[in-house]
């Protein structure tokens, strides 16, 4: 998984835009205490209350060969689902090969840190691993470092011109920005310079105004920016508390954000806590809020009529759930396999094609009533017989079309072994598409749906036992 896919699904899970150093700093340990009990302990506390680690590589080189061990037990300990950002500041053109094949594929860190002066020859090395990130140190804090980055002068300083030239060297997937600054005029005009590209926000809490800082950095979605938490949290044993207060904090800044930005999708977090919440709750509750999951009397395209109908159409409207449905797709994509993706006409058109930019396989779509002029075509796209397929579909109900679907890509001597959906109704329908030859999978069940809208409150006890019993 990318850095990205990786870092969207823990903002998601978690809730929160904050991350945490993990360094073995003197200054936070407390004294007598092991360092590597110590940092134990913090990942402990707070591995469900951020979105990503960052170990300062400084602190751990500085201990000599006792301090590489650590750094590589703190970074096995670190759970696989949370990102890793190495605050390393590489500088080195020598070394920067070695660094990053050390980085990436010995220590298996999802993004790096690194200071741009050495020009694009210092990423390029880094580059070479798509699926990790680079995030370019443009602007320090540091009251010295203004002679040089606020160089020639306010209207057009370094740091600036720094920060348009580094978006060259790649796309914002791969390429983020450092920025180290307590004046929200600072982070808005990088923001304004660099609206696509993920901020790595630093020194915003040597100011007492922190809103308006967070604020200027967000985008008109309000995301693209990751928040430290302030080392002297590390000191404090209400941490989880203070962890808590502070997200709180910042994601109601969030919400002024995007409250003042019409036209663009909503942002949306969580306003319930399960203790033994699904692995999807979120994204349950925000399929449910937007209106994705409706309670009534519905009649289905099979004539059927059912206490619910699923609208997953909306989605499209809204990238940030439209990335976590993607993102719960590719888990499932990615212990398969297959050379192409097909989508089924028409609502899993879209998931299918954003399933094939993100896991770069070509993705092609039977039709759903073959014209009389043209072409004729039963298969749109190019493939090769005896190419395997796996089909994309949005709910499984009957399983009709996608078993439809499948036919028609096998008449053209395609084969197919897995059909992948979002929502299954249940009712015994993957053991029919067993049967037929077909492994079904799905990201969730009508059943767990049912059971995490009841436990947050979203339904009512007679719908939630209305749709367990049916």
């Amino acid at each position: 998984m990318s850095f990205t896919d990786k870092l969207e699904h823990a903002i998601a899970q978690n809730n929160t835009l904050l991350i945490l150093g993990l360094d073995p700093n003197p200054e936070m340990i407390p004294p007598g205490t092991d360092p590597w009990e110590w940092l134990q302990l913090i990942i402990e506390k707070t591995q469900d209350k951020i979105c990503a680690y960052k170990p300062t590589f400084g602190f751990y080189q500085a201990m000599g060969a006792s301090g590489m061990e650590l750094l590589e037990n703190i970074l096995s300990l670190i759970p696989s689902s949370l990102p890793i950002i190495l605050d390393a500041k590489h500088s080195d053109l020598n070394t920067n090969t070695l660094f990053a094949a050390t980085a990436f594929e010995k220590w298996n860190v999802d993004a790096i840190t690194i200071n741009p002066f050495s020009g694009q020859d210092q990423v390029a090395p880094f580059l070479l691993y798509p699926d990790k990130t680079v995030f370019i140190t443009c602007r320090t804090s540091n009251p010295t470092a203004s002679v040089i980055q606020d160089y020639p002068n306010a209207n057009s300083p370094l740091y600036l011109e720094l920060v348009k030239e580094v978006q060259k060297w790649g796309t914002p997937e791969q390429i983020a920005l450092e920025v180290g600054t307590n004046d929200a005029n600072v982070l808005r005009q990088v923001r304004q310079n660099a609206p696509e590209h993920l901020i790595l926000a630093r020194s915003l809490w040597t100011s007492t105004e922190i809103a308006p800082i967070v604020a200027s950095g967000f985008n008109q979605t309000g995301e693209g920016l990751l928040i430290p938490i302030p080392q002297d949290f590390l000191k404090q044993e209400t941490l989880e508390e203070d962890l808590m207060e502070l997200n709180h904090s910042i994601n109601n800044v969030r919400q002024d954000v995007m409250q003042g930005n019409e036209g663009f999708c909503q942002i949306w977090t969580s306003d319930v806590c399960l203790l033994k919440g699904h692995s999807h709750q979120s994204l349950i509750l925000q399929l449910y809020d937007l209106d994705c999951i409706l309670f009534g009397d519905y009649i289905q395209a099979s004539g059927e009529k059912f206490p619910y109908y699923i609208d997953l159409r909306k989605i499209i409207s809204q990238p940030q759930i439209f990335q976590q449905v993607l993102n719960a797709y590719v888990a499932i994509l990615e212990t398969l396999q297959f050379d192409r993706i097909a989508g089924i006409p028409y609502g899993a058109l879209p998931t299918a094609t954003g399933l094939s930019l993100r896991l770069h396989r070509p993705m092609i779509y039977p039709r759903k009533e073959v014209k009389a002029h043209g072409t004729r075509r039963v298969i749109e796209g190019n493939f090769e017989p005896g190419e395997t397929v796996v089909v994309i579909d949005d709910i499984l109900i009957s399983g009709k079309s996608a078993i439809e679907g499948a036919e028609k890509l096998e008449s053209q001597g395609l084969k197919v072994e897995d059909i992948v959906v979002f929502i299954d109704h249940e009712k015994g329908v993957k053991n029919n598409l067993q049967s037929q030859g077909y492994r079904a999978h799905s990201v969730l069940t009508i059943s767990e749906i049912n059971e995490t809208l009841y436990e947050a409150g979203r339904i009512s006890h007679e719908q939630y036992q209305r749709l367990k019993q049916e």
